[in-house]
């Protein structure tokens, strides 16, 4: 079995919706725009989420890297 890394990951979930989980606890939901090597990450129709429901909707949103604790493809 082929082992991938990380940063491969985040190149197939790129254009797909993804689950960000931030240091705070708050929740965004958007389509994987872009990142870097730090996971800086750009979010398009992006969604704030609390306790799973939706709590407003932020449109194109860039989350610093070093805040986030999860990021998942959906």
């Amino acid at each position: 079995m082929e082992m991938a890394r990380p940063l491969d990951a985040l190149n197939k979930a790129r254009g797909k919706r993804v689950l960000v989980e931030l240091k705070n606890n708050k929740q965004y939901v958007g389509n994987l725009v872009a990142f870097d090597i730090h996971i800086n990450t750009v979010l398009e129709n992006a969604e704030e989420r609390v306790d799973g429901e939706l709590k407003r909707n932020l449109g194109t949103v860039f989350i610093r890297g070093d805040t986030i604790t999860i990021l998942s493809p959906q």
